[in-house]
């Protein structure tokens, strides 16, 4: 059989794609392939990059190295997934209740809350972390209420620690889970809740059979723009969590600054881009699963 002839549509569909796939291949797929290479170099005694294949680096990320076995960084992956795990059920937490209530407003008080909720991305992310130093130090109002009931020793405050950590998460991812969310809750459909109430359903069990299926793709979208993005983040630990804080992000950040270890930061950093590509993964076939 002959092959079909392209049409002028075809042609043209093919030139509108082309700017968009180069771009792609040049500024995402091209420094990836690179940092994948760059991760099986060797780093010479001077901190510069040896062509020379080996898995030296990977090796070295799972605890063997020159010394023997040091579990660092597999503690370092788990306090990183730790707190990223942490963040996001905060951000689930805090974000449900408040986008029922967003929702449940009228216009035009509705769209008010909406732009009070993506506020802060209207500042710079170094201001934000500045601004929680300030708001959890040792003299603020928040942390002499902690100190008042006990929770916090004297002369201490909520920052450097876990808390200011989450607390500058939170901030900076809440409005990624609220809005994908909040698309999901302006489409349900209550009349299934109506229909599960009237069956004799309690007000939990219409919530879990009626409701929650009805959000699950924009709970799950919004899980996923929260726990990606907070797998590298390194500003906000290392502002706020103190200089005892060391997670991936601020791993990466050190071999390709002060340590000159370009290839063993990029093999740190190519493992976390397969283990968030499979976290992506496992989500886009949940969703598949249920019929999302």
């Amino acid at each position: 059989m002959n092959p079909r002839k392209r049409s002028p549509l075809d042609i043209v569909k093919t030139a509108l794609i082309f700017p968009g796939t180069a771009w792609l291949f040049t500024f995402v797929a091209a420094p990836l392939l690179g940092v994948l290479a760059l991760s099986v170099m060797q780093r010479g005694n001077y901190g510069e990059i040896i062509p020379a294949l080996t898995l030296e680096n990977y090796t070295r990320l799972i605890g063997f190295g020159s010394f023997g076995f040091d579990p660092i960084y597999l503690r370092i992956l788990f306090q990183t997934l730790t707190l990223s795990i942490s963040s996001t059920l905060l951000c689930v937490v805090m974000g449900l209740p408040l986008t029922f209530w967003i929702a449940s407003l009228k216009q035009p008080l509705r769209t008010i809350m909406l732009v009070v909720v993506i506020i802060p991305f209207w500042t710079n992310l170094l201001v934000r972390t500045y601004a929680w130093q300030i708001i959890l130090g040792p003299t603020s109002p928040v942390s002499s209420l902690g100190q008042f009931l006990g929770v916090l020793a004297p002369e201490t405050g909520f920052y450097p620690g876990s808390v200011a950590m989450l607390m500058g998460l939170l901030c900076d991812y809440l409005p990624y889970f609220v809005l994908p969310v909040f698309t999901s809750v302006e489409r349900i459909d209550w009349r299934i809740w109506e229909a599960a109430c009237d069956l004799g359903a309690g007000s939990a069990s219409a919530f879990r059979h009626a409701v929650l299926p009805q959000i699950t793709p924009g709970i799950l979208a919004g899980v996923t723009l929260v726990f990606i993005p907070s797998l590298g983040q390194f500003v906000v630990p290392d502002l706020l969590g103190g200089a005892r804080t060391m997670l991936i992000g601020n791993s990466i950040a050190q071999q390709f600054g002060a340590a000159r270890d370009w290839p063993f930061g990029a093999a740190i950093a190519s493992a976390q881009i397969v283990f968030a590509l499979l976290v992506m993964t496992w989500l886009k076939r949940k969703q598949a699963m249920e019929g999302l």
